[in-house]
């Protein structure tokens, strides 16, 4: 089973020429509403992938007894995810504010709302006892998660963390206590960066050098995603893991981390090895990439097949 302890929101999405510079306006004909949060958003990810396959997903998290709350479940559990461990909370639904440009960049402010209440001690230990992965992000109290992923590693799970977004820890033994807690950890180019230097680390700005020093020094896997160029997972003893992506022209890259992390997650619960892990990632977070939405693209496990059957 893959476990996610993580963040659940509603993202309202605009589309723009050009984002929005700090001081001036920007117009957009309309906003859209779509399911997102990065833990929903690997869940989800994690799920459809694993349809057709062994492994089960749950999401523990939190959400407000409000409109956009009941959604949420109820598209969670549309896409097979199990709720169980999900509280309903007398706070707002968490929501994101995403504006996404013409070339399919995009910028992004979050609401945390309910998300900021979640607990280590909402997770059940029957649930934990059963997870072979669990799967963590940056958008809950960090404290929480890593009591959750001391507690995983003791039942014999494989910790990823997705350092995502760049956490504000300025204490670095506290940011070494995480690592310590993290069996593989995932970042983007400019996340792997920024770690490094909290550590003191000098990368001078390579994000494979900072990827290095995260491995060989702190213990995890370090998985780096680069957009186009793919991925790229640094072992502990310093030999390097690629795999690549397929070329696309995108439409929203929103959610495509996250539908990394999703797929990554299902593979190593299904014992693949961790490079055909990403390899399959690559391709789903390309597949994700094409349509708008964080969740909207994010491909059922037929489609991931045939996608690659077609080379």
């Amino acid at each position: 089973m893959i476990v996610v302890f993580g963040s659940i929101n509603m993202d309202l999405v605009a589309r723009v020429r050009t984002i929005a510079r700090p001081g001036e306006t920007v117009l957009s004909r309309r906003a859209d509403s779509f399911y997102g949060g990065k833990g929903a958003n690997q869940a989800v990810a994690a799920a459809r992938i694993g349809r057709g396959g062994p492994a089960a997903v749950a999401m523990a998290g939190a959400v407000g007894a409000d409109p956009f709350g009941s959604a949420c479940l109820d598209n969670l559990r549309d896409n097979g995810v199990d709720v169980e461990a999900v509280r309903i909370l007398d706070e707002p639904t968490g929501c994101a504010f995403i504006t996404v440009d013409e070339s399919g960049e995009n910028a992004i402010t979050v609401a945390s709302g309910a998300n900021m209440a979640v607990r280590a001690t909402d997770m059940p230990e029957q649930l934990l006892a059963r997870a072979s992965v669990l799967v963590l992000q940056m958008e809950v109290p960090v404290a929480e998660s890593l009591e959750v992923a001391r507690r995983a590693r003791r039942s014999g799970a494989v910790v990823v963390w997705n350092f995502a977004p760049v956490p504000a820890i300025e204490d670095r033994a506290h940011l070494v206590e995480l690592l310590a807690a993290t069996d593989v950890l995932v970042v983007n180019e400019h996340e792997a960066i920024s770690v490094a230097e909290v550590l003191g680390e000098a990368v001078a700005g390579e994000y494979l050098k900072a990827a290095g020093v995260l491995a060989r020094s702190y213990g995890p896997v370090c998985i780096v995603t680069a957009g186009a160029r793919g991925a790229v997972a640094v072992n502990p003893d310093g030999t390097q893991i690629h795999a690549a992506t397929r070329p696309i022209t995108p439409v929203d890259t929103t959610g495509a981390g996250d539908t990394f992390v999703g797929v990554l997650a299902n593979g190593l619960a299904e014992g693949l090895e961790v490079g055909e892990a990403m390899q399959r990632a690559c391709l789903a977070a390309s597949h994700a990439c094409l349509t708008a939405g964080a969740q909207a693209g994010m491909p059922l496990r037929h489609e991931l097949e045939k996608a690659r059957a077609q080379g």
